[in-house]
């Protein structure tokens, strides 16, 4: 895919969230902001992940091989995760608010959830209207998923992660891994990530 195609995609599903929407929130962000990350900082592997929140290969990433991968790697501090959203339609651009307007710290817990009940929100007949439960269920009022559905920054904040990804990374895909600077996309089972990692660990 190419820079404008990707600018394009980008700018339309900006489009189809935002306009006719509510007014975008500036004076209080009320969103986590900056890299989404888990392990620790001077680990000797960084992982960035690519990821579209209506991508079931994500999905089944994320339920199942980052578990293992988390407990092995990225909790004994030998791996850094960098989760960075890569949104492939305006539904997943909107879960991706969702995930940020829970907050710093819940954002990985609002991840999962959103992933392990994908099939309900993304194949849903009102998908808003299951964000919007799954937000209350997550402590977030009806007037704040709202809010968060129409901040046009925060909207940025997302689309600027899929733009850097395709423009620095050449990311078209999801799930796709940068791992120490060098990317690798598809079905990443544990057994690629051993021997992937161990030469970035010796």
């Amino acid at each position: 895919m190419t820079q404008v195609k990707v600018l394009v995609v980008a700018f339309a599903l900006a489009a189809a969230l935002l306009l006719g929407g509510p007014p975008a929130v500036a004076a209080d962000a009320g969103y986590a902001q900056g890299d989404m990350a888990v392990g620790a900082a001077d680990a000797p592997v960084t992982v960035i992940e690519y990821a579209s929140m209506t991508c079931p290969h994500c999905a089944n990433f994320h339920l199942k091989t980052f578990k293992e991968l988390k407990a092995k790697y990225i909790d004994t501090g030998q791996v850094r995760m960098i989760f960075r959203e890569f949104p492939f339609d305006p539904l997943a651009l909107q879960a991706s608010m969702l995930a940020r307007c829970a907050g710093e710290k819940r954002y990985f817990g609002m991840i999962e959830v959103l992933f392990r009940q994908q099939a309900k929100w993304a194949q849903a007949s009102n998908p808003q209207a299951v964000l919007a439960k799954i937000a209350r269920l997550g402590g977030i009022s009806k007037e704040r998923f709202e809010s968060c559905m129409g901040n046009r920054a925060l909207a940025d904040v997302v689309l600027k992660n899929r733009l850097e990804g395709n423009k620095k990374y050449g990311v078209d895909s999801t799930p796709s891994f940068i791992v120490n600077g060098k990317k690798t996309s598809g079905a990443m089972t544990m057994d690629r990530w051993d021997k992937l990692l161990a030469s970035h660990l010796r």
